[in-house]
């Protein structure tokens, strides 16, 4: 919504961008965790495709005028909702089952802290700067973040078999 109006559009125009966002995630949710359980996707390679796809979106969100937001919308949508099922089926995987209820309830409210946290970021970057600054702090984040996974499977296929 501030990116909408930031761009000068109007409310009907920023609700239909946040609403391409949350069509776009509840589009691309399923059919990632789909492709997990049909193995045509890894965790690590989901994850960070998500988080590229995201930081790309956020790089959209500093363009100029209703291009730009709608962009950002869509791929921030298709990014989140490439991470989402993947991180809680990484979780789900990997927490003993007695501590299933436990694990996912801590994940759902970090998840929940990441929603608001986000924009409190780009806002406080924003609050020294401007706005395209906070999209692209969160950006280089995001990016960073993608490229942990890469780099672990780069030393992980290099090491020795032991």
């Amino acid at each position: 919504p501030v990116s909408g109006r930031a761009a000068g559009l109007g409310t009907v125009a920023t609700g239909a961008a946040v609403s391409v966002l949350a069509a776009c995630a509840a589009l691309v949710q399923p059919r990632a965790g789909r492709a997990l359980d049909d193995g045509r996707l890894t965790t690590r390679s989901g994850l960070a495709a998500g988080l590229l796809i995201t930081a790309v979106g956020l790089v959209c969100a500093m363009l100029p005028g209703l291009t730009g937001v709608l962009l950002a919308a869509a791929l921030i949508g298709a990014g989140t909702g490439l991470i989402t099922p993947l991180g809680f089926a990484a979780l789900a995987t990997a927490t003993p089952p007695e501590r299933l209820g436990q694990t996912m309830g801590a994940a759902e409210l970090g998840r929940e802290l990441g929603d608001a946290g986000g924009p409190l970021l780009a806002a406080a970057v924003a609050a020294s700067t401007t706005l395209t600054h906070g999209y692209a702090a969160l950006a280089v984040l995001l990016a960073a973040g993608a490229a942990v996974p890469l780099a672990h499977r780069r030393t992980a296929a290099a090491a020795p078999e032991t």
